[in-house]
């Protein structure tokens, strides 16, 4: 009981700390981690075995975790280096493309086929943001996305406001979209064995059948703000040439194949049972290997803050998990749902979806993945409809804040530093509502589906 209560303690005072955002995040998870195995593991429930279970360093060793024999598991406790292994591969991979100009060629590349026109420019990236982020971790995207973005749009007279804030929904839209695509799907992927299409079926179609009514949305939102800018033509001839930004062309081409066989790996890897972390490993070292003297540059990218980040929070998720309280808070969801599937959906999509908004969502899948488990578990629903309705959830509800997802925070910081300042009132006159809808649409479809 003791132990419970300590645990809960270390939990929520990072929580607080992280949401304070006064120390770095991954100095607060390693420290609560820490104290995590020290006093809660160690001090009050003296075992040693837990500690073993947390640190999860056995799984390097087995088959399943590079070559597995089946899907649809339940994963293991602690530490998910599946996770860890799979985003520090895709960092690598990333990380060269954009050396490689393939991310400003592309952007250039859309921005030139629809002739810099500004409602056919929102509408472009949009649908750019949306499914590079089906592949791409959603921050990466919104990195250079919203970077270009800012400076096509002083260039051409343009708020770059309603560009910014559109690209962020639709880069955590498209996230929703596959297994891939955010931190909280990888995380719920790879924890209870679900595969790239089992994501791509049906949080995939949500995010399909959302995102036409987003364009909608926000077609009728911005289309004052965007209309009546007239681009003439000296000013676009003044624009760089996307091909301006490719230096080797043989290193452009290499990255861009990499990138198609990393996607190809991740859409057949129920086929062929390579895990998740193989196929990071696989596109880190080609991408590596591509880069020839350049590769200690793609290693020194790498957001170990972020990497660290994660190690910290599994363990401390871990230690409720190891002290019960998990299973309390399943325990008390089932209760109050009656064992209800549909009551469960709403529960899981909506609270997900608020807390994601107030907190980071990445922390709030990971304390969540064990609850579905144990709720799954003790009233007999089916483990998977829970799983859509907290990806659905965290992935969407995150769009709710400016500190709700990291791709948020990427983005308004960039418009900042290039001088366009979008406040919290702004940006939730126009994210909130589309947050609703979002969740809306997600609860209906999976009603439809599963109940």
């Amino acid at each position: 009981m003791v132990a419970s209560i300590v645990a809960l303690f270390i939990f929520v005072t990072m929580f607080v700390l992280i949401v304070q955002d006064k120390i770095e995040r991954q100095i607060i998870t390693l420290v609560a981690g820490l104290l995590m195995i020290v006093v809660v593991f160690g001090f009050f429930m003296r075992s040693p075995e837990a500690i073993w279970r947390t640190l999860n360093i056995e799984t390097f060793t087995t088959r399943d975790f590079w070559l597995a024999s089946s899907h649809g598991g339940e994963g293991t406790s602690g530490i998910n280096w599946a996770t860890i292994l799979f985003i520090a591969g895709m960092m690598i991979l990333v990380e060269g493309m954009g050396k490689s100009g393939f991310f400003n060629w592309l952007c250039l590349k859309l921005a030139r086929f629809v002739n810099y026109r500004p409602m056919p420019l929102m509408l472009a990236f949009m649908t750019l943001s949306f499914f590079l982020s089906m592949f791409i971790d959603s921050i990466t995207v919104i990195l250079f996305l919203a970077a270009i973005t800012v400076e096509l749009a002083m260039m051409l007279h343009l708020s770059p406001t309603p560009l910014i804030l559109t690209e962020i929904f639709c880069s955590n839209l498209g996230g929703s979209a596959t297994m891939s695509g955010d931190p909280p799907n990888i995380i719920i992927g790879s924890a209870l064995g679900y595969t790239f299409f089992d994501f791509a079926k049906n949080t995939g179609f949500i995010a399909l059948v959302a995102m036409v009514f987003i364009v909608a949305f926000f077609y009728l939102v911005f289309r004052k703000k965007l209309s009546g800018v007239t681009i003439t033509a000296d000013e676009i001839a003044g624009l760089p040439a996307p091909e301006s930004f490719i230096k080797d062309r043989g290193y452009f081409i290499e990255s861009t194949i990499i990138f198609f066989i990393a996607v190809i790996l991740l859409i057949t890897h129920a086929k062929t049972h390579l895990t998740v972390p193989t196929i990071g490993v696989i596109a880190a070292v080609l991408a590596l290997i591509s880069a020839r003297k350049k590769a200690w540059e793609l290693v020194k990218g790498i957001d170990y803050k972020t990497l660290l980040f994660f190690v910290g929070l599994f363990i401390v998720v871990s230690g409720l998990e190891e002290t019960g309280v998990l299973k309390v808070l399943a325990n008390w969801i089932g209760d109050i749902s009656g064992g209800s599937l549909t009551i469960c959906i709403i529960i899981i999509l909506w609270i997900s979806a608020l807390a994601s908004a107030i907190v980071d969502n990445i922390p709030f899948s990971a304390t969540m993945v064990p609850v579905i488990k144990a709720l799954a578990a003790a009233s007999g629903l089916d483990l998977s409809t829970l799983a859509w309705a907290l990806s659905i959830g965290t992935d969407i509800g995150g769009n709710g804040t400016p500190i709700g997802a990291s791709a948020n925070v990427v983005g308004i910081s960039i418009a900042a530093k290039n001088g366009t300042l979008i406040s919290w009132k702004e940006y939730c006159k126009y994210m909130i509502p589309a947050t609703l809808i979002v969740c809306a649409i997600g609860t209906l479809i999976l009603f439809v589906r599963h109940v």
